[in-house]
């Protein structure tokens, strides 16, 4: 999966699309993981 989206990013077709859509994803990701990691640590500490 990482190739393809690399290679598409390297063709240059919509590089600036592609940058943007993979900055939005890994903010999307970054964020599911702090909230998983915040969820978490809150039900720890609960416990």
């Amino acid at each position: 999966m990482g190739t393809t989206l690399h290679n598409r990013i390297y063709l240059g077709r919509g590089s600036l699309l592609a940058s943007r859509r993979m900055q939005a994803a890994l903010a999307l990701a970054l964020g599911a993981l702090a909230g998983v990691g915040i969820v978490w640590a809150a039900v720890r500490t609960m416990k």
